[in-house]
């Protein structure tokens, strides 16, 4: 392997807690001008309660680069499994979750 492709690769790890991950099955995104935030949450039917599992932090660049690869692996999904289903959801109250200040 040439030094420069060696120069270019990172070694990424994980550890194994984080390897299980955390079930979601809403997400909600604020924004500021320097950072979007995206809370993921796992609300259970019949709870009047959630809490927030993981919340991650992007730039807006960074944003913008995770919209993409998710719409492109969508894309690839769907090719090869059929159309993914969008069922209607119920609309989540507007006083939901944490306002859009960073």
């Amino acid at each position: 392997m040439s030094e420069e492709k060696k120069q270019n690769q990172l070694n990424i790890e994980i550890d194994e807690k984080t390897a299980d991950g955390t079930y979601a099955n809403l997400a909600i995104i604020n924004h500021s001008i320097s950072e979007f935030v995206v809370d993921f949450i796992n609300v259970m039917p019949g709870s009047p309660k959630s809490k927030v599992k993981s919340r991650i932090i992007l730039t807006p660049q960074h944003a913008k680069r995770l919209s993409k690869a998710l719409a492109d692996n969508v894309s690839r999904f769907e090719a090869k499994n059929g159309e993914i289903k969008d069922y209607e959801q119920p609309p989540i109250p507007m006083n939901f979750g944490p306002t859009g200040q960073a």
